[in-house]
């Protein structure tokens, strides 16, 4: 849920800007992807980190009526969000729960419209008999587990459900889902192993639609597809197949603030640990970013931000709230007190920050901190 305090760009060290409309665009190009699906939008962990709030109500305006989120509390917020705009259609939008249904919450799904993704005997159960007791069937989806060994019915539950159909009477099951294990490795014969599991699944429950695909599985091709696709990060701009050009339009762009250039004339080194030396004449920029605001510490020595064209090195360990630049080949002019570094952006993108860090672009959206001035672009 969105919890960011609001900062003022002149209070704030950094200014994250996320833009809205490349969200609608990369939303549209998997729609037109994905011509015989739906497609869902994946908004779990406060959309990849970027606000929700912001976030759903766009994706509701591009046309998407299906949101999926990981906790329960992450689906009344969502729901909140959605009934606040007013539009009778986004107010209607289902909310999926991919986490399950915890032991007692039952009401609190019933009361937020909420669908849990089921996906144990013992789950199955609760949400079954809870439908009996107020004599209303509720809708839910089913998981089924094809090789993740994470959450999902393993197959003995799937084979005990099918031998006893009567376990799902009273339950209106929207959807029957699976989950890829590595699907951002198109070679990887998981795919093909899990497609096989999936298709027998839904031979053996074919109630409601089948989705299968995240948003690494959509660049699967058609076969992943079936009735309802589930994009996360692909929506973010993030590559999800790293092997293929990015086809998703760039979302985030992070600017630090410079705080104060020093002017270097005889070797010395950069902050803790001297992991860095400067053997000669040089300046080095501090930017108020550091580890606690998700600019991780592995980073350090790593990575470039830029300024216009210009790369400038981070040189010397991330601190929790500082990093230091090597900005010798800018000009002056162009360095100065208050003058913005790009640390994500344009020449700068998740995946190589990612890289750079030794993790992946999720990691890097959701780290993005709450010290930031944000800012939304687009989308109205």
């Amino acid at each position: 849920m969105s919890n960011f305090p609001h900062i003022s760009e002149a209070n704030a060290g950094a200014i994250l800007t996320i833009d809205l409309d490349a969200i609608v665009a990369n939303y549209r190009m998997l729609v037109d992807r994905t011509p015989e699906a739906s497609v869902a939008a994946v908004v779990k962990a406060d959309a990849y980190g970027l606000g929700v709030d912001r976030i759903a109500p766009a994706l509701a305006g591009a046309g998407c009526r299906v949101f999926f989120v990981a906790h329960i509390e992450e689906g009344i917020h969502l729901r909140h969000v959605l009934n606040d705009t007013g539009v009778s259609d986004f107010v209607n939008a289902e909310i999926h729960i991919l986490g399950g249904l915890m032991a007692g919450t039952e009401e609190a799904y019933d009361a937020s419209r909420l669908m849990p993704v089921l996906g144990s005997l013992d789950e199955i159960h609760n949400w079954k008999d809870y439908c009996r007791k107020i004599e209303r069937p509720l809708a839910c989806d089913i998981h089924v587990d094809t090789g993740m060994l994470r959450l999902g019915l393993p197959p003995k539950e799937l084979d005990k459900l099918v031998e006893e159909p009567a376990r799902l009477d009273g339950m209106n099951i929207v959807n029957v889902m699976s989950h890829l294990a590595c699907a951002d490795e198109p070679g990887h014969p998981k795919n093909a192993e899990q497609l096989e599991a999936f298709r027998i699944a839904r031979i053996l429950l074919p109630q409601g639609q089948a989705s299968f695909a995240n948003s690494a599985g959509i660049f699967l091709g058609a076969d992943y597809h079936f009735d309802l696709v589930r994009p996360g990060l692909a929506l973010y701009g993030g590559s999800a197949v790293p092997e293929m050009p990015n086809a998703m339009a760039q979302v985030v762009k992070l600017q630090g603030k410079i705080v104060q250039v020093r002017d270097v004339d005889t070797p010395q080194t950069v902050g803790y640990g001297a992991s860095h030396r400067v053997e000669g004449p040089g300046r080095i920029a501090t930017v108020p970013v550091g580890y606690a605001d998700g600019f991780l510490r592995s980073l350090g020595n790593k990575t470039t931000g830029h300024i216009g064209n210009i790369p400038v090195p981070v040189v010397g360990r991330v601190s929790m709230d500082l990093i230091t630049l090597d900005v010798s080949a800018v000009p002056k002019h162009q360095c100065s007190v208050g003058d913005l570094v790009d640390l994500i952006g344009p020449a700068n993108s998740i995946e190589r920050v990612a890289e750079a860090a030794g993790t992946i672009n999720y990691e890097i959206l959701t780290s993005l901190g709450h010290r930031f001035h944000r800012v939304y672009v687009g989308a109205g």
